[in-house]
């Protein structure tokens, strides 16, 4: 029985770092082993965003590239492209946002969030307003039975289910409804205790060194009411040992959670053994890495196999498209 097909994407506007690792890079790996998958850097996507300055984009997809193979993306299990490589993520968008009423997309929770919290970017743009047409266009484009989502994307998928159904009344059915798979996507915290986030500059980069690692796990925040090493601790509110709740060993979980109570343990042998066991995790990742960033042909070679079997898909369903829509 033929696999179902699942999509999912990536913009490339920086380089990827533990939240996206534990996030999202963990569990398309595990997909992979059972779903058809297409993963696809979103370069589009970054555009409608960082429109302005594109002078990085080409090193980010590259090393979102050699990040997702580092960490197991498999291009013999999985379908992995550029989004720009294929035109027709272009024209199926075009001819969605025909048929997409305005008060959809205003109505879309991010869009006056996203203005709020990127302040020092104009984004009254069209392209902004209409990023879900194009990613409606991404998913319908492959009819994909499901897309790995959090809770919090929600709105976006059920608005492509919307247009969809909208297609599918004004001519005939061509698109199905895609259905979220939803996943548990761990908040991981950053090096100043707040969402691991790009745009806070408190990320630890999958591309960093260990010499890296360790320095920013040395700066980490740790439970502010801990001042002099001789202070008990409160492991529950503690950055630090939430890196420890996803690396370390039980044993060494126990002990934190134990020692930092009673100040046995003090923040800066605490911050040891976190990165201890980061670095044992990151590791081989580290090693593919060098790996893949030494071989930018086979990198290359893989996105273009990657595209040759994505427009196969997209340029069937494009057909579909047009005779729905008897254009020539």
């Amino acid at each position: 029985m033929a696999k179902k097909r699942i999509l999912s994407g990536m913009q490339p506007s920086g380089l990827l770092h533990l939240g996206n690792l534990l996030g999202a890079l963990d569990n398309w790996k595990a997909l992979q082993d059972e779903y058809e998958c297409f993963f696809f850097v979103a370069d589009w996507h970054a555009l409608s965003t960082n429109y302005a300055d594109t002078s990085r984009i080409r090193e980010f997809v590259h090393e979102m590239l050699v990040d997702w193979l580092a960490v197991g993306i498999n291009p013999h299990k999985a379908t992995i492209f550029v989004q720009s490589a294929n035109p027709d993520h272009a024209i199926l968008h075009l001819l969605l946002s025909m048929i997409t009423p305005i008060p959809w997309l205003e109505r879309n929770p991010t869009y006056k969030e996203k203005q709020e919290q990127i302040a020092d970017r104009d984004l009254a743009t069209y392209g902004f307003l209409g990023y879900p047409v194009l990613q409606a266009g991404d998913i319908l484009l492959y009819k994909a039975d499901s897309v790995p989502v959090g809770k919090d994307q929600l709105p976006h998928l059920e608005l492509t289910r919307e247009i969809a159904r909208r297609f599918n009344s004004l001519y005939k059915s061509v698109f199905p409804e895609p259905q979220e798979l939803l996943t548990s996507f761990p908040k991981v915290l950053g090096t100043d205790g707040r969402k691991m986030s790009k745009s806070y500059g408190n990320t630890i980069n999958l591309s960093d060194s260990e010499l890296i690692v360790r320095q920013k796990l040395k700066t980490m925040v740790t439970d502010p009411a801990r001042v002099r090493r001789t202070d008990p601790g409160n492991p529950d509110i503690c950055p630090v040992y939430d890196f420890h709740k996803i690396y370390s060993p039980l044993a060494v979980i126990e002990r934190v959670n134990r020692e930092c109570r009673t100040a046995e343990i003090g923040c800066i042998e605490c911050k040891k053994l976190a990165a201890d066991a980061m670095v044992a995790k990151l590791s081989p990742i580290w090693e593919a890495r060098t790996q893949f960033s030494n071989d930018s042909k086979q990198v290359q070679e893989i996105v273009e196999a990657g595209a040759e079997r994505a427009k196969r898909v997209s340029h069937q369903t494009l057909e579909e498209v047009k005779e729905a829509m008897k254009l020539p």
